[in-house]
């Protein structure tokens, strides 16, 4: 599993799919959203700016590593 960083309260569950590499672009982390692809802690999330905290694990269908959040 792939670590990641939050620095502040939270991040966004479109930036952290952006600064993880699990998607290229913006657009591609909402259509990913969109399409239901994104689980947060094991369940289907739809909110695109969904904010997310350390202790959260962030998956993405066709990636095989989840990104588990951790506190700065």
């Amino acid at each position: 599993m792939a670590t990641f960083i939050v620095r502040g309260e939270y991040i966004q569950l479109d930036q952290l799919l952006k600064a993880a590499n699990l998607v290229t672009s913006g657009g591609e982390a909402h259509a990913a959203v969109s399409a239901g692809r994104v689980k947060v802690d094991g369940a289907l999330e739809t909110r695109k700016r969904a904010k997310l905290r350390a202790g959260q694990r962030v998956e993405v269908e066709g990636h095989a590593e989840a990104v588990e959040l951790l506190g700065a």
